[in-house]
């Protein structure tokens, strides 16, 4: 399948010129997906977090599920396989996953957890933690893209992400029989504003294209995929559209564990999430949506 995905250089982003945000405005009237390339992310972090990753889900289940997040509506540490469930699916995705945000202080909205520090493995969390400002920062560089190219101010979103409810997360897909079963995580959109994704190279990620077909997203070795989310859909009228996609297992492959780490993110929880184009707009508190949509995926 051709791969319509189009990949955009991360110092054009970062510059902010016409010629960027002519590209920005395609993807997202196309997609709502694109990939990164010529970014500075550090290799042997993604690396780093990689390994740390692999680690942790090669731990016994009773060990990992001592971080379970269960009652923390699966904002931080451990949630197994068989609980996340795509909105309006009965079968749950083939997935278990560590969600990680910031390092918060008196500074951060009290409904921010604090992260979880799993003893088993050494510099996890540093690794993480240092991940997670790379990609916040990189997000915020994207998100100001974004704005130009809707006729906003460059940073307009600034002050809903800098103290955000953002959150990293690390995936593994356990092997499956793709005869059986052959859905990683059920057709869905993400919750969030934007997202950053680490390792969609190892294939499997398809995006819903218009005529109702399926688009491969295979991007170049090392590119971050990025993709619109709901909440970015909401406040921008649907101007700009939180893409459907999905994670599958090829029966024409051997299937094995799968990793992945996307970075979701979130405005602070006391945001309005209000049109940007129209004042007379109530909107909906960001905590509100969150919890709205975390029900429909049972991580509530």
């Amino acid at each position: 399948m051709e791969n319509l995905i189009p990949e955009l250089s991360f110092k054009d982003i970062e510059r902010g010129d016409s010629f960027s945000i002519d590209q920005l405005k395609n993807a997202l009237s196309n997609h709502g997906f694109f990939s990164i390339t010529d970014h500075d992310l550090s290799k042997t972090l993604v690396d780093d977090c990689y390994k740390s990753s692999k680690d942790f889900f090669n731990l016994a289940f009773e060990v990992k599920n001592s971080y379970s997040s269960i009652g923390s509506k699966g904002a931080r540490g451990y949630t197994p396989k068989g609980i996340e469930t795509a909105v309006g699916e009965e079968i749950p995705d083939q997935k278990e996953f560590w969600h990680h945000g910031p390092e918060v202080d008196e500074s951060y909205d009290k409904k921010i957890p604090k992260n979880i520090t799993i003893s088993e493995i050494p510099n996890f969390k540093k690794n993480f933690d240092d991940l997670y400002l790379e990609l916040h920062a990189m997000g915020t560089k994207v998100l100001s893209v974004i704005a130009l190219s809707i006729g906003l101010e460059k940073d307009y979103f600034k002050p809903w992400t800098e103290k955000g409810n953002s959150l990293l997360r690390s995936i593994h897909y356990p092997p499956v029989d793709a005869n059986t079963n052959m859905h990683r995580a059920r057709a869905h959109e993400d919750i969030n504003l934007i997202t950053l994704l680490i390792g969609a190279e190892e294939g499997g990620l398809e995006v819903l294209n218009k005529d109702g077909s399926w688009i491969e997203v295979a991007p170049s070795s090392d590119a971050i995929v990025c993709n619109i989310g709901d909440m970015m859909q909401l406040v921008t009228d649907k101007k700009l559209k939180s893409t459907t996609h999905r994670v599958i297992q090829d029966k024409k492959t051997t299937s094995k564990s799968r990793y992945s780490i996307p970075f979701f993110l979130h405005p602070a929880p006391s945001i309005n999430l209000k049109s940007v184009f129209r004042e007379d707009d109530i909107g909906i508190i960001a905590n509100e949506f969150l919890d709205r949509r975390l029900k429909e995926i049972k991580l509530y």
